[in-house]
């Protein structure tokens, strides 16, 4: 069983029950599923997952005046739910729950990721959280939110990142793309310095991820989950992916690697015309930075650095 399913499953049979019978004045006003760090809230959990942080578990999420009120209560009747579903013991970590589940403010919740506690009101903020920080806030599943006010935050990070600050980000990674695969990849290697060559092509390799992730308004996830996350892209995810493993594969073969990064880049450069984000069409990416950036309405935005 995955573990959003265990952590679903023990929800319903025991964690409901729980808040059914002792706290039914409060049903309407507690949110629960299980979101945040760790690979089963992606889903992408397997067999080696579970040598550490992997246990049933769920979290229930509360405004700061409800935590008052009965928050203490709560997370005392959450820590003595059974510990152990579906042959998974649960491992006691911390006073307040295992691993980021157990009893939360949505304000600290979301405190962790975007600094605020709220969603990002500017474009300055947006572009101060990282993507796999905004991957991990909207994971997961939420099961019950009767209140609206996790799931109004958490649907504002997944789907209302202003376009400015999509089209920044997508600018800077384009302009990186060429800058580490398309001219200095080579010349690295060219001259003798292998280990440059290979952060170049790294640096490369999430460039162009950052950029298809863009590309289909989503969020990349922290680089242990990136290709796995990538694969599930509609626009050229899964033929990105094998590519960009081919390169990493063989860091050193020039010949091969600089005719993969060149349609790497073609399929990056036929997407930012699709999005009428430019109308170049010759194979080095540098100038269609500059054409994503010049589509930025703010001006501070639009006249700052390309690259992030």
């Amino acid at each position: 069983m995955k573990g959003l399913e265990l952590a679903k499953a023990y929800y319903e049979q025991y964690g409901l029950p729980m808040l059914q019978q002792q706290f039914p004045q409060y049903m309407d006003r507690i949110a629960v599923g299980l979101v945040g760090h760790g690979s089963e809230c992606f889903g992408f959990d397997d067999g080696i997952s579970r040598d550490h942080d992997f246990e049933p578990g769920f979290c229930l999420w509360l405004t700061p005046e409800d935590e008052k009120e009965f928050g203490f209560k709560l997370f005392r009747a959450y820590r003595k739910l059974p510990k152990e579903f579906g042959g998974v013991q649960i491992e006691q970590k911390s006073l307040f729950g295992a691993d980021g589940k157990g009893v939360h403010t949505i304000d600290d919740f979301y405190a962790f990721y975007t600094g605020t506690g709220r969603a990002p009101e500017s474009n300055e903020e947006w572009l101060a959280i990282p993507d796999c920080y905004l991957a991990e806030a909207t994971n997961g599943e939420v099961w019950s939110d009767p209140l609206g006010v996790f799931s109004a935050i958490r649907e504002t990070l997944k789907n209302g990142m202003p376009e400015d600050v999509r089209l920044k980000k997508l600018a800077s990674a384009v302009f990186h793309m060429a800058q580490k695969g398309q001219y200095n990849y080579a010349r690295c290697l060219a001259h003798g310095e292998k280990a440059a060559a290979a952060l170049m092509l790294a640096g490369f390799a999430r460039a162009a991820a950052g950029a298809v992730f863009l590309c289909n308004h989503a969020h990349a996830p922290y680089d242990k989950w990136l290709f796995r996350a990538l694969r599930a892209l509609p626009l050229l995810g899964t033929q990105t992916a094998d590519r960009l493993e081919m390169l990493l594969a063989a860091p050193y073969d020039r010949t091969g690697n600089t005719q993969l990064i060149e349609q790497i880049c073609a399929d990056v450069a036929q997407q930012i015309r699709a999005q009428d984000l430019s109308e170049r069409t010759e194979a080095y990416l540098e100038g269609y930075a500059y054409c994503i950036r010049d589509k930025i309405r703010d001006n501070n935005l639009r006249n700052s650095p390309v690259m992030l």
